[in-house]
Order: C-alpha cells, then structure tokens, then sequence
C-alpha cells in the first residue's frame, strides 16, 4: 500500500471563512464544519481541516494541478483581485513561473498561508 497523506490541520483565524475561501478558489466543495473542523475535501485521499487559532505560525501548502485546473483556479484569482506572484519571496510581482517545464503561482490566503500552484507536463 502506497503511504498517502489522508488530512492536515490548517490554522485559522476563523475556520468556516477561511474553508470557504479555499474551497471557492479551488472550485471544491464546503459543506459545513463536522464536529471541530471546518473540512475541505481536496481529493480522494486527503482534506483540509481548517481550525480555529489565535496564534500560529504561515504555512505553505503546495497544489500540483492539471493545466486546466490552474487556469481555473487562476481565474478565479484574478477575479477576486488578489496579489500573487511567480515565487515565495515574490508574492506580488504579478508574474508566474514556468520551472521544470511547467507554470506556477503563488499567493496568501487571509492567514497569511501561502498557497501555491503548479503544473508539470
């Protein structure tokens, strides 16, 4: 049996919000919360359970995608105004990478996580 990752807690300052926003940049679902957690269901395999925390530290969670989903997700972006740029120390420059023959992108989340997408052919 391969090792997957099954779910990770995402720190937040408000968890429904914060799950929501995930779940509407990534064209997923958001159901509610479920006892604790405000869950995300990414894919088959693993969910963002987003929690409430006063204090943490910013993570970085990194999406391998198909090109249409980074179009996808990417529009959605650029639709809602936020900065992004093409590398973790250049998180507004606007620009997106093309590293190891594929696209990339990365922007904050209202927690201050960054989040990054990218494709590989």
């Amino acid at each position: 049996m391969a090792i997957t990752l099954n779910h990770t807690i995402v720190p937040a300052h408000d968890k429904e919000a914060s799950a929501r926003f995930f779940a509407q940049m990534f064209g997923l679902a958001y159901r509610g919360p479920a006892g604790h957690f405000a869950p995300v269901q990414v894919n088959d395999t693993l969910t963002l359970d987003f929690d409430d925390r006063d204090r943490f530290e910013s993570h970085h969670y990194a999406f391998q995608v198909s090109e249409a989903e980074f179009d996808a997700i990417f529009g959605r972006l650029q639709a809602a105004g936020l900065p992004y740029g093409s590398s973790p120390w250049s998180l507004a420059d606007r620009h997106l990478n093309h590293w190891h023959g594929g696209r990339g992108v990365y922007f904050r989340d209202a927690n201050g996580h960054v989040l990054e997408l990218l494709t590989r052919p």
